[in-house]
């Protein structure tokens, strides 16, 4: 019996260390996904929210495999993704530790974020010392990619070139006979860049329109009583304006109250996110923009189709271009990953780089380009068209859109030299 005993606890204890020998099958690991948009603060409401609520919606139909071709395989290169949410509200530096963070403390895989071009222009050369996949979905600054060149950074929608140019050739059109424009924007890089590229745009192609006042607020400033008299000393046809979020939309309702709106007609450039939560306050004639083809300027395909419907069924409201944009990098991402995995099945993070670069996709908005910035910076069509309530709800009329060629400087030159030699290459029709 001891004997037996014995013989039996050795094939136990043989059997045990076999099993600890033996490989054990693995187990795919979640692709950990930074997320960062604002969810507090005067741009929480207008901006990130839509962003987080489009972000929530798109990964949880990724995990499910529901998302219409060519995204109906699940997760990112075959894992689940597990999203890490951000606060985006802080300002630079407090971006600057937070993304750190993420990297460092959460080992995400990626990071996908960034509505203000002020943490946008911070975080890019972090991005490149850290050595992480980072991908900006919304904010406009051009000057990311023109002032040197990355190695982990993307951008998957379009700078504020287009949103300027297109402007002032919208307006041409609408008014050829246009004498003085008159702008508020932002004392920073997004309001900077926006305004001068407008103008710049606008003088080269019409030589001899007048500013009447520029008008650079603080962002985030609320109240622009001093602004408004100071445009109203000015009768100029249009006053151009980049505000976003909270910003543009106190704008919009004191200006109205002032009867400054009536008299001078805004384009407003990010003006598409005010449509459906003020339309009584948005004077008719308005010029409305939505940063690319966006939100009512999105394009009649599948994607947009199952897009809008999902998320008016999840949120009870449509999507707004942070929505679309929010949506339209995650896809990306994906899309590069997939690409990736026809050369390696389980890519690394360089297979996946290298596949994001110049890469070509599809999303809600239509077919993206990763076209300059050394197929770092996507490249859109840009869309305008005039406010107006038709039966008492809030609609677009007067559409133009401007190809991506039309509005988009060639690969290697800045916003700034193309404007200069008057938009050589540029094919508008």
């Amino acid at each position: 019996m001891k004997g037996n005993k014995a013989m039996h606890i050795g094939l136990a204890l043989g059997a045990v260390v076999a099993a600890a020998a033996a490989p054990v099958p693995a187990v795919a690991q979640d692709y950990k996904l930074g997320l960062v948009t604002f969810l507090s603060g005067g741009a929480a409401g207008p901006f990130g929210i839509p962003a987080r609520n489009a972000g929530e919606l798109i990964v949880d139909a990724i995990n499910a495999g529901k998302v219409p071709a060519p995204y109906a395989s699940k997760g990112i290169a075959g894992r689940t993704i597990q999203p890490v949410w951000v606060d985006e509200a802080g300002g630079p530096s407090k971006q600057v530790t937070e993304y750190r963070a993420l990297v460092q403390k959460q080992g995400v895989d990626a990071v996908i974020g960034y509505i203000s071009s002020g943490d946008c222009l911070a975080l890019a050369p972090v991005t490149e010392e850290l050595k992480k996949l980072t991908i900006f979905f919304d904010c406009g600054t051009p000057r990311v990619f023109e002032e040197r060149p990355y190695t982990y950074l993307f951008r998957t929608g379009p700078t504020a070139l287009m949103d300027s140019l297109g402007a002032a050739r919208y307006i041409l059109a609408q008014n050829p006979g246009v004498a003085k424009v008159n702008g508020i924007n932002q004392n920073y890089a997004w309001g900077q860049d926006s305004w001068n590229d407008f103008i710049a745009s606008l003088q080269k192609l019409k030589p001899g329109v007048q500013v009447g006042t520029s008008q650079m607020p603080k962002i985030f400033a609320g109240q622009y009583s001093a602004e408004i008299s100071a445009l109203q000393l000015q009768n100029a046809a249009f006053i151009h304006s980049s505000f976003w979020g909270g910003d543009m939309e106190s704008f919009v309702q004191q200006g109205r109250a002032r009867g400054l709106l009536d008299k001078q007609v805004a384009i407003l450039t990010t003006g598409e996110t005010a449509m459906f939560r003020i339309p009584e306050q948005i004077p008719e004639g308005t010029v409305i923009g939505g940063r690319g083809p966006y939100g009512v300027f999105a394009p009649d395909n599948a994607l947009n189709k199952w897009f809008r419907e999902q998320y008016f069924n999840r949120f009870n409201t449509w999507p707004t271009y942070p929505s679309y944009k929010m949506a339209q990098a995650i896809l990306g991402l994906k899309a590069a990953a997939e690409k990736a995995m026809a050369k390696n099945p389980k890519p690394a993070e360089a297979d996946v780089i290298a596949a994001l670069e110049h890469l070509s996709f599809e999303a809600p908005s239509g077919t993206v380009k990763m076209a300059i910035g050394k197929g770092h910076q996507a490249v859109q069509e840009m869309v305008y068209g005039r406010f107006k309530l038709q039966g008492g709800k809030p609609a677009i009329v007067n559409v133009v859109r401007y190809p991506a060629e039309c509005v988009n400087p060639p690969d290697g030159v800045t916003s700034e030299q193309w404007i200069k030699q008057g938009f050589p290459g540029a094919k508008c029709n």
